[in-house]
């Protein structure tokens, strides 16, 4: 599996993927079991000018995401063999890296919520136009690109807290000498704290701000990803001594760093 650094190193030869500007094609995997949804995704896509593959079963999705390495991943909710969210798990555990778009037949917070929770970089419901799906799909990668604007931090500047170091544009984290896997979405809300220690941000805040949501009922999923990020970047998880919890307002990153 590559790593942030080997993916630094191809960004650095033109190797990798700019989906926006074209100077490579932009792979997307689509994991999918109607036929219908899933030609039709491909179709659409291809003419675009992506490389697409798909699968029709969580298992296959699985191993084609991790042998592939495309540059975002389409994964349907409901699938055979494993479902979208075991397999978002486990794409989560092994390619942190790679983006996901979780498709759902179900217009229910409570299966937008485990998506996100699960590590879903953004979901959209069935049914949907091919044009908000391509525009969620740049907007996921556009953001990977460039790291999202982030409030008090230049795009690039590196950010060093301490023991931990931020590169924006090779989107690498180092504790120490040790090299730290983020998520997309784990990444842009450990920059946004580390770029603003002592500030309080709301948890409403940091939905609008990272996922694009304004609504009710999914505060937990920030609470989610801050115990996955603090598992990583902590020494002691329960004790943490970087991102801190403001109680019944939201997190903030330590000035004492």
């Amino acid at each position: 599996m590559p790593t942030a650094a080997d993916r630094a190193r191809a960004r650095d030869k033109g190797e990798t993927d700019t989906p926006i500007s074209g100077e490579r094609k932009t792979s997307l995997l689509v994991v999918e079991d109607d036929e219908n949804i899933s030609t039709m995704i491909s179709e659409h896509f291809s003419r675009a000018g992506y490389i697409v593959k798909t699968a029709e079963d969580g298992v296959a999705g699985v191993q084609a995401a991790l042998h592939d390495h495309p540059d975002a991943v389409v994964l349907d909710l409901m699938l055979p063999k494993m479902d979208g969210l075991a397999v978002c798990r486990e794409l989560r555990e092994k390619a942190p890296y790679i983006p996901i778009l979780m498709l759902t037949a179900k217009d229910d917070v409570v299966d937008k919520v485990l998506g996100l929770e699960m590590g879903a970089d953004d979901y959209i419901t069935k049914p949907f136009s091919l044009r908000e799906l391509e525009a969620r799909i740049k907007s996921v990668l556009r953001r990977m690109r460039t790291g999202g604007s982030v409030d008090g931090a230049s795009e690039d500047a590196p950010i060093v807290r301490g023991k931990l170091r931020i590169d924006p544009s090779k989107r690498e984290v180092l504790v120490g000498d040790h090299q730290v896997e983020l998520t997309p979405k784990e990444f842009d809300l450990l920059r946004l704290f580390a770029s603003n220690p002592g500030r309080v941000f709301p948890r409403k805040y940091l939905l609008e701000k990272i996922w694009d949501y304004s609504y009710e009922g999914y505060d937990r999923t920030i609470d989610s990803h801050i115990n996955r990020l603090r598992a990583k970047i902590e020494e002691n998880p329960e004790n943490p001594q970087m991102v801190l919890t403001v109680w019944g307002i939201g997190y903030k990153f330590s000035d004492e760093q």
